[in-house]
C-alpha cells in the first residue's frame, strides 16, 4: 500500500505528487491522458499571470511539471483513467479502465473540470466534431481560421469575452456575444463593442448553426467549467451546489477523512496553475502531518 493515490496530473496534482515524495513518502500518480500537464496543454498562448514562469506558455509549463515529477522519481501512471474508488479498511482502492488496481492510504483529488458543453445547457446532443462548433477555450480555437467568418460566443465570462476579442483580432467579420450575464473581468468586457452583445438566454441550433435564428459560420461554446470526479464506492464526498467538492481551506480535505481535492475540482476562487500549485502544497503537508501524527 503507498502512501497517497493521486488522481490527475495537471499543476495541483503533480505539485502534491511532487512534495509528497521530496518530504520522504512515496505517493503514485495517475493521468487519464497520454501526457502531464492538465489543461495547461491546451494553452498555447504566453501565460502573463504566472510571476515565476514569465511568457511561458501552458504547454512549456507542462513539460516543466512532466521534468519535476522525473525528478523526484514519482511513479507516473498515463492513459490511465479511473473508473472507481473504494474505501477499504485502512485505506482506498484505485480501479482504472485498464482493470488496473492501486491501494493507498489517503486519496488526493486533482481531477480538474472540463468546459460544459451545448448539452449542458440547450438539452442538445452535440456531437464532438461537428463542423463550426468550437466547445472551451485553447489551442482549437487558436488553429480556427476567423478571417471573414460570423461568429457567435455563447457565455459571459472571461474566456467568453477574451476569445470573442481574439476573433476580432484574427480577421472575423462579424463577432457577436450571447450572455445571460456578463461576468467578464471590466478590462475584457470594455473593448467589445457594447451593440455586439446580446442579454438574455440563447436558442441555439447546433445542426443549422443558428443562434436565435440567426445563422453564423462558427460558434463559441465558453460557458465555464463543469467539475470531473471519479465514481465513488462506500464514501460519498459534499460538493456545492455546482458540483464542485467541498473541502478544508486549510488543508484541502473533503468531507471525507483521508480524501483532499486540489485544484479546479474544488472551485479555488482564482483557479490558474499558480494558485493550483500551492493546493498541492496544502494536502501534501496535511498528508504529512497525519502520517507523522499516526506513527508517533
Amino acid at each position: 500500500m503507498t502512501d497517497a493515490l493521486i488522481v490527475g496530473a495537471g499543476p495541483a496534482g503533480v505539485s502534491c505528487a511532487v512534495w509528497l515524495a521530496r518530504l520522504g513518502f512515496e505517493p503514485v500518480l495517475f493521468e487519464a491522458g497520454p501526457q502531464v500537464g492538465g489543461l495547461c496543454l491546451t494553452n498555447p498562448y504566453p501565460d502573463i499571470w504566472n510571476a515565476v514562469a514569465p511568457r511561458a506558455t501552458g504547454i512549456e509549463v507542462a513539460h516543466r511539471l512532466a521534468q519535476s515529477l522525473d525528478d523526484a522519481g514519482v511513479p507516473l501512471h498515463l492513459s490511465s483513467r479511473v473508473t472507481g474508488l473504494v474505501k477499504e479498511n485502512g485505506g482506498f482502492l484505485l480501479q482504472t479502465e485498464r482493470g488496473a488496481t492501486a491501494r493507498g492510504r489517503f486519496l488526493v483529488l486533482a481531477t480538474g473540470v472540463r468546459a460544459r458543453r451545448l448539452e449542458d445547457t440547450c438539452g442538445q446532443v452535440v456531437a464532438e466534431d461537428m463542423p463550426g462548433i468550437l466547445v472551451g477555450p485553447g489551442a482549437h480555437v487558436a488553429a480556427q481560421d476567423f478571417r471573414g467568418k460570423t461568429v457567435a460566443v455563447l457565455g459571459g465570462g472571461d474566456n467568453a469575452f477574451e476569445n470573442a476579442l481574439y476573433a476580432m483580432e484574427h480577421g472575423a467579420r462579424e463577432v457577436r456575444v450571447h450572455a445571460r450575464t456578463i461576468r467578464a473581468q471590466r478590462q475584457f468586457a470594455r473593448k467589445f463593442p457594447v451593440d455586439r452583445i446580446a442579454h438574455g438566454p440563447a436558442e441555439v441550433d447546433a445542426g443549422r448553426r443558428t443562434v436565435n435564428g440567426r445563422p453564423y459560420d462558427l460558434i463559441l461554446v465558453l460557458y465555464g467549467w463543469e467539475p470531473c470526479v471519479p465514481p465513488c464506492s462506500g464514501f460519498a464526498l459534499a460538493r456545492d451546489a455546482r458540483g464542485f467538492l467541498r473541502t478544508e481551506m486549510q488543508t484541502a480535505q473533503t468531507s471525507e477523512p483521508g480524501v483532499y481535492a486540489i485544484g479546479e475540482v474544488a472551485q479555488r476562487q482564482h483557479p490558474c496553475a499558480v494558485t493550483a500549485l500551492a493546493d498541492g502544497v496544502t494536502a501534501a503537508k496535511a498528508i504529512q502531518a497525519r502520517i507523522e501524527a499516526g506513527s508517533a
